[in-house]
């Protein structure tokens, strides 16, 4: 593994680099949970393994005048030594001065929004974040990486970081890992080695007590209650009661960082307490029920082939709910009724019975009135009509109850042309899927051919997918719109793969792996 001590070492160490550079920025004293984010750094995304590098930077502009600065940990050789184990290729550890080469007073600042900065630790290190967003901006400007990985210990720095790089429209991926957490439950942190073995039996009642609150607050799929004082009370009572002194126990939004006064949506009870002279923090995630992913966008956008692998790959059922309405509009086209006859259409729902089940490759398999249709409803003729007989209110109410009925409990990823919009604008991640008509059309003639099918002319195929994306989106009924809060995804030039990963980082922002750990993870 390489050494840089100079921006000059790492310009040139960078010029040299062909593969994506992962970057994992510390203030050194490494541990294990900066071990676990280097080996994820490690893993690659897409094509080809990453060049993981590694800074070691302690920086002043973060600590206070009365914080620990000159005594905080330093040992470079150790240092060195776990991030070559744990992959990485070169470690960055530069002076103060190769960062602020003119000086605090010769440096541009960064200011996060206030809107960041009104809980938790920010009014009691005043300075902390405007420090930590500056040094972080410089060091990104010099190593240029793909991906940036940070602890989700520090989860106000995370929030307010993911928020800075992207009003400077900064073009890296903010990855956050979960914490890491020695035998007794706390937190790794480079400030626990200050710990004496009596304030390190006390320090572990943090943990302790927001993994109690937690588990009087959670009920199983049915949202949170418990009865008694308000969470931040009980955590700061068991805290108090413990010896430790409490800088602060808050509720807050997990994204926007407002306190709150109770549970609600995806917030965090946190707390920072003081053991001797070592100052802790530590949170835990509450979440009202398993996460749901709504994906919309229009015919031929390849929602259903990268819905259904991010579904398997976040450990979430899918909700295949476009084989709803092909299904819906076979069982039509199966009883003879004119597609465009509402009260016709409508009459074929009476007493419908629609299953959706997996067959063994993980494929949707779809069964209506008693009739196995899953290749059926793939057909042109299907096709052609589905939006027509979705456009009607009586079906597209008779799905939407069945769908949100599937959705009550949480934990899945549905898509279609209005999920965000009307089945579950509560969707902890709305996505508007789309491509060019182009595209579309390429993708779809190469599925007619895969299938078996005629492949009309591409110029033909064009023509089709313009007139449905009209209909979709000017019906009268659940047109198809993009939410206001959902995040556009072009996917022309991206293979499926690297569509599934720029989801799953989507996902990733919004909910944090403590509340749902990828599976398979330890």
């Amino acid at each position: 593994m390489q050494l840089l001590r100079t921006r000059r070492d790492l310009l040139a160490w960078r010029r040299d680099q062909d593969a994506p550079v992962h970057f994992v920025p510390t203030m050194g004293a490494l541990h294990a949970g900066h071990e676990a984010l280097i080996r994820r750094a490690a893993q690659p995304r897409g094509a080809g393994a990453p060049t993981v590098l590694v800074s070691v930077y302690v920086n002043p502009l973060q600590f206070g005048p009365r914080e620990d600065f000159q005594r905080y940990p330093r040992d470079l050789i150790a240092d060195q030594e776990l991030a070559a184990a744990a992959g990485a290729q070169a470690l960055f550890a530069p002076a103060v001065e190769e960062i602020q080469p003119a000086g605090e007073q010769g440096l541009t600042r960064i200011r996060p929004p206030e809107s960041l900065l009104g809980s938790l630790c920010a009014p009691r290190r005043p300075a902390h974040f405007d420090g930590v967003a500056t040094v972080v901006v410089r060091l990104l400007a010099l190593v240029r990486p793909r991906r940036l990985l940070l602890g989700e210990k520090d989860w106000q720095q995370l929030v307010i970081l993911r928020r800075v790089l992207a009003d400077l429209a900064l073009p890296v991926a903010v990855e956050g890992c979960a914490t890491v957490r020695e035998r007794d439950g706390l937190a790794c942190s480079s400030r626990n080695r200050y710990l004496t073995p009596a304030e390190r039996r006390q320090a572990a009642v943090l943990p302790a007590a927001l993994q109690a609150v937690r588990t009087s607050l959670q009920r199983p799929l049915d949202g949170l209650g418990g009865a008694g004082p308000d969470p931040v009370t009980r955590l700061r009572r068991a805290l108090e009661q413990a010896g430790a002194v409490v800088e602060y126990a808050e509720l807050v939004a997990a994204h926007s960082l407002a306190r709150l006064a109770h549970p609600q949506g995806l917030c965090l009870l946190a707390a920072a307490i003081r053991c001797g002279s070592t100052r802790l923090i530590d949170h835990t995630v509450l979440i009202s029920r398993p996460p749901i992913v709504a994906i919309d966008g229009p015919a031929g956008a390849g929602k259903s082939t990268v819905t259904r692998a991010l579904a398997e790959r976040l450990g979430l059922l899918y909700l295949d709910t476009g084989a709803m309405y092909r299904a819906v509009t076979w069982w039509v086209q199966h009883q003879g009724v004119d597609p465009a006859d509402a009260a016709a259409v409508e009459s074929c729902l009476q007493g419908l019975e629609l299953r959706l089940g997996s067959g063994s490759a993980g494929e949707t398999t779809v069964q209506i009135n008693g009739h196995a249709v899953s290749e059926a409803i793939r057909s042109p003729e299907v096709t052609d009509q589905v939006s027509q007989v979705a456009a009607h209110g009586c079906v597209r109410r008779a799905l939407t109850a069945q769908q949100r009925a599937m959705g009550a409990r949480g934990g899945l990823v549905a898509e279609g042309r209005d999920i965000g919009t009307a089945v579950f604008p509560d969707a902890e991640l709305k996505v508007f899927l789309t491509a060019t008509v182009a595209e579309r059309a390429r993708r779809r003639a190469h599925d007619l051919a895969q299938r078996g099918f005629a492949v009309p002319p591409l110029a033909e195929l064009e023509a089709q997918i313009a007139e449905r994306d009209h209909l979709d989106s000017t019906r009268s009924e659940a047109p198809l719109l993009q939410a206001d809060d959902a995040e556009e995804l072009v996917t022309d030039g991206m293979g499926i793969e690297a569509v599934i990963q720029a989801l799953v980082d989507l996902f990733r922002q919004r909910v944090p792996e403590e509340a749902w750990p990828d599976p398979g993870a330890a």
